[in-house]
C-alpha cells in the first residue's frame, strides 16, 4: 500500500539562513559592481532566485540591505534624517557632532573596522557608492549654490571627514586620535560649514 504523501507543514521556509546569505552575497556584487543607484531590489532577487518581496521582508529598505551587504552596524537613515531637519547653515556643525559621537561609540568600532577593511580590500568602490549615491545624493541638493556646485561641495566635506577617520581611528595619529569628539568636531565645523555654503575659489 502506497503511502499518502504528508502535506507541507506551514511555518518559516527551510533553507532561511541559505537564502539570506545568498541575497548579501549577491547584493554586495551588484552594488560593487553597478553602484547603489542602478542597482535594484528586482535585481538583487532575480540574482538571489527569490521573489522581491522576500528581499524587503529580510532588510527593509535597500539602503538597509546595502547596510548590511558591507556589514555596516548602522542604519544609514540614522545619520541622514537628523540632517533632514538641519537648516543648511547649521549642517557643517551638525554633521560631525552626530558622526564623532558615534565614531567612538561601541557601535562605531564595528562601524570602524568595516571601513578599515573595505579599505584594504577590493571593495573600495562600496564606500565610494556610499559617499555618491547616499550622503552626496541627500546633501548636494541642499548646497547647490551656484548650480552645479553642490556635488563638489559635499565631496570637500567627505574628503576631510574620511581624513579625520583615517588620522583618528586608522592610523592612530597622536595627540589627535586622543582629543574628544566634541573638540574635533567643533574645530573642523567651521571649515565643513564653508565647504557647504561658503564662496568656493575659482578654477
Amino acid at each position: 500500500m502506497t503511502a499518502t504523501p504528508q502535506a507541507k507543514r506551514p511555518g518559516r521556509p527551510r533553507g532561511t539562513s541559505d537564502t539570506r546569505n545568498r541575497i548579501l552575497a549577491n547584493a554586495r556584487e551588484l552594488f560593487a559592481r553597478n553602484g547603489i543607484d542602478k542597482t535594484s531590489i528586482r535585481a538583487i532577487a532575480a540574482a538571489s532566485g527569490v521573489d522581491s518581496a522576500l528581499v524587503h521582508h529580510y532588510f527593509g529598505t535597500k539602503q538597509q540591505l546595502f547596510a548590511a551587504a558591507i556589514k555596516l552596524p548602522i542604519d544609514p537613515m540614522s545619520i541622514l534624517i537628523p540632517l533632514r531637519d538641519t537648516p543648511v547653515e547649521g549642517l557643517g556643525h551638525v554633521l560631525p557632532a552626530i558622526l564623532l559621537p558615534l565614531w567612538d561609540s561601541e557601535m562605531g568600532a564595528g562601524l570602524i573596522a568595516t571601513i578599515r577593511s573595505l579599505l584594504s580590500g577590493s571593495d573600495v568602490s562600496l564606500i565610494r557608492s556610499f559617499l555618491e549615491e547616499i550622503i552626496t545624493a541627500e546633501v548636494a541638493p541642499r548646497v547647490d549654490n551656484p548650480p552645479g556646485s553642490g556635488r563638489l561641495r559635499v565631496q570637500f566635506v567627505a574628503s576631510q571627514l574620511v581624513g579625520v577617520v583615517i588620522a583618528r581611528y586608522i592610523i592612530g595619529i597622536e595627540p589627535f586620535a586622543s582629543l574628544s569628539p566634541d573638540r574635533i568636531a567643533e574645530t573642523i565645523a567651521p571649515n565643513l560649514q564653508r565647504y557647504l555654503t561658503g564662496e568656493l575659489p575659482a578654477v
